[in-house]
C-alpha cells in the first residue's frame, strides 16, 4: 500500500511540476527554466539531507550520476517539447515510453510480468499512436496531422526512462541521498548544454516564482518515486509514476483552457489505461 500511496504522491507532483516547466518554458528560455528549476530542487533536497542519516556507495555514485546524465538532458528536451507542442499531446506521450523503458528493462534482466502488463504495453504504444494523430488547420483550410513536439517527446520519454531505471538501481542505504549526485550532474549537462548551444539560462522575471515551485515539486516527485520503488516493485513504482500525465493536463484544461480533440481524447484515456494496466 506504501507503494502505490507514493506512487501515485509521485505522478500528481511530476505532472504539477511539468505544468510548471511547461508553462514558464513559453515565456522564458528553456535553459534558464531546467537549470533554475533544477537548481531550486537541489536546495530543498540539502535542508532535508541536512536533518537525515544516508550513505552514498561508488555504485550509488555512479547510478545518481548516470541517472541525472538522463534527467539534465531529458528534461531539457521535454520543456522544449512542451513548449511548441500541446501539454496535453506531448505530456502522456513522454509518460508511456519513460513507463515502458523500466517495464523492458525487468524483462531483459528476466523478470515475468502479469498478462495485464504485457497488455497494458500494447495498449500504452497504441496511445502513443492516437495522441500523435493531432489534427490541425492547414493552409487553404485542408485538415494536417500536427507533429509540433511528438518527435522530441519520444526521445524525452526514453531518456527519462532511463532516470528512472538508474535511479531505482541505487542501495537502500542511499536513502534520499541518491537524488543528490542525480541532481548534481544533471545541472552540470544541462549547463554544457546551454553553453554549447549558447541558450540563455536567465529566467524571466514574471516566471522566476513559477519556475522555483516547479523545482521544488519536481525534486518533490523524484522523493516520492524513490521511496515508492524501496517500498515495492520498481515497475509498479515505474508505472504509477506514470500517470503524471493526469495532473499535466488537467491543470492544462483549468488554468489554459487547452482543448484536445476526440482522437487525442481517447489516445489520452488509452495512455492512462495503459500504464494502469501495467501496474495492475
Amino acid at each position: 500500500m506504501a507503494s502505490i500511496l507514493f506512487g501515485l504522491l509521485a505522478a500528481a507532483f511530476y505532472g504539477a511540476a511539468d505544468f510548471c516547466g511547461g508553462y514558464a518554458s513559453r515565456r522564458s528560455a528553456v535553459f534558464a527554466v531546467t537549470i533554475v528549476s533544477q537548481l531550486s530542487g537541489l536546495v530543498a533536497l540539502l535542508a532535508v539531507l541536512a536533518l537525515s542519516h544516508w550513505r552514498l556507495t561508488v555504485a550509488d555514485l555512479a547510478y545518481g550520476a548516470l541517472a541525472g546524465l538522463c534527467a539534465g538532458s531529458g528534461l531539457a528536451l521535454f520543456y522544449h517539447a512542451l513548449a511548441i507542442g500541446r501539454m496535453g499531446v506531448v505530456s502522456p506521450i513522454t509518460a508511456v515510453l519513460a513507463a515502458a523503458v523500466p517495464v523492458l528493462a525487468s524483462l531483459f534482466w528476466g523478470e515475468h510480468l502479469r498478462w495485464t502488463q504485457d497488455t497494458g504495453i500494447v495498449v500504452a504504444l497504441a496511445a502513443v499512436v492516437l495522441i500523435s494523430a493531432s489534427f490541425e488547420e492547414g493552409a487553404g483550410g485542408k485538415r494536417e496531422i500536427a507533429t509540433e513536439g511528438v518527435r522530441e517527446a519520444l526521445v524525452a520519454g526514453v531518456v527519462i526512462g532511463g532516470f528512472i531505471l538508474f535511479l531505482s538501481r541505487a542501495s537502500a542505504g542511499s536513502g534520499l541521498a541518491i537524488l543528490l549526485p542525480a541532481r548534481a550532474a544533471s545541472v552540470l549537462v544541462l549547463l554544457a548544454l546551454a553553453a554549447v548551444l549558447r541558450g540563455s539560462i536567465r529566467p524571466s522575471r514574471e516566471m522566476l516564482a513559477v519556475i522555483i515551485v516547479g523545482g521544488v515539486l519536481d525534486m518533490a516527485a523524484n522523493a516520492f518515486f524513490v521511496l515508492s520503488a524501496r517500498a515495492g516493485p520498481v515497475a509498479i513504482a515505474s508505472v504509477l509514476t506514470g500517470l503524471y500525465p493526469a495532473t499535466t493536463v488537467v491543470l492544462a484544461w483549468v488554468l489554459l483552457h487547452e482543448r484536445l480533440q476526440r482522437v487525442q481524447r481517447w489516445g489520452v484515456l488509452l495512455a492512462l489505461a495503459g500504464v494502469a494496466l501495467i501496474a495492475a
